[in-house]
């Protein structure tokens, strides 16, 4: 996460069953599809595919869940596309796993070392199983890293280092926990920064706060699950990262990380859109999904990193998709804005 104030100075998996329900669900269940949860469960599942289908991330009318297809282009477009890159290619990062938790998941206090002050208070509800970025899917197609257990990577035995963010869902009370850079040691897990997010509200963090993410919003609603591509949709924004951004955000966002003010440059919450016209024929049923939401829904520019990176849930039931979104260039996509 080079986006932090350091990068700035630099600049200048348990299987459960579900029971049968023999009852009719309340409105809140039927949003969180949580009943029966018992114990935490791995998002690479069928019991957390179910729990997913149901589960109603944030309002209808939130931003990640807002159709874009209609907005009108920002006038800058063109040169903001031009400086993340016209030629370079999609990305699909298989990177960002969660783990779903029970409502009476046990809390536990976690070390917060960079950011403090703009974190969430603990204790927080961490699993013994919460899994770090890239696990499992990245590690086990790594011949020098698929022989570590989760425990090996949750203490990083290899010493690889990285963001190493780590998400916590509880369906049932529609809340999302999420930390970056986070370790398990001798006395217990911590983090560099801890983020809460109430999936029920709107509710953005407060102005000027970063986030496991440089903008200061959530990865879990920008996920591309493997639930989703079975169904053969998804309607949500995906997070987007880039190599330069500007010292500027725009709503939902609500922290920048670089320290350069060229307007050329895309701003933290930028709205990114797959032009309409652009034809997805071409493609294989799994990676159309992914490119019709980006028509539909866009992306966010969320972290400094790789130009044009989405997250992907690092499911290994997800089928290969790298390849042929790298048939996708810069130039297929636009900047567009809320109507005013």
């Amino acid at each position: 996460m080079d986006h932090r104030r350091a990068a700035i100075a630099r600049m200048s998996s348990g299987l459960l069953i579900l029971p049968t329900l023999l009852r009719a669900q309340s409105p809140e269940q039927q949003r969180s599809g949580s009943n029966g949860l018992s114990k935490p469960i791995l998002f690479n599942t069928p019991e957390a595919d179910k729990i997913l289908e149901s589960l109603q991330i944030y309002p209808s009318d939130n931003a990640w869940n807002r159709d874009v297809s209609a907005w009108p282009l920002h006038p800058n477009s063109a040169n903001i596309v031009a400086s993340i890159g016209r030629e370079k290619p999609l990305r699909g990062n298989a990177d960002m796993g969660f783990v779903l938790i029970p409502p009476d998941q046990k809390r536990i206090p976690v070390r917060i070392t960079d950011y403090p002050d703009e974190s969430d208070r603990g204790p927080y509800p961490v699993p013994e199983n919460m899994p770090i970025e890239g696990w499992p899917a990245s590690f086990k197609d790594d011949p020098k890293l698929k022989g570590l257990t989760l425990d090996d990577v949750q203490r990083d035995k290899a010493k690889l280092g990285g963001d190493r963010h780590a998400i916590v869902v509880d369906p049932s009370r529609r809340m999302l926990y999420e930390f970056y850079s986070a370790r398990k040691t001798s006395a217990g897990w911590e983090a560099a920064q801890a983020s809460i997010f109430d999936l029920k509200s709107n509710r953005l963090r407060p102005d000027g706060w970063t986030s496991t993410d440089a903008a200061g919003l959530p990865i879990f609603p920008s996920i591309v699950r493997h639930d989703e591509l079975m169904r053969g949709k998804i309607t949500h924004a995906l997070r987007v990262t880039v190599k330069t951004s500007r010292r500027a955000y725009i709503h939902p966002a609500t922290h920048f990380a670089s320290p350069n003010n060229d307007p050329n440059l895309p701003r933290m919450g930028e709205r990114i859109r797959l032009r309409r016209d652009f034809d997805t024929t071409r493609f294989s049923a799994s990676v159309r999904v992914v490119l019709d939401a980006l028509k539909s829904y866009g992306m966010l520019v969320a972290d400094n990193g790789i130009d044009w990176a989405l997250s992907i849930a690092p499911d290994e039931r997800i089928p290969p998709m790298h390849e042929e979104l790298r048939r996708v260039k810069g130039s297929d996509f636009e900047v567009v804005e809320a109507p005013r």
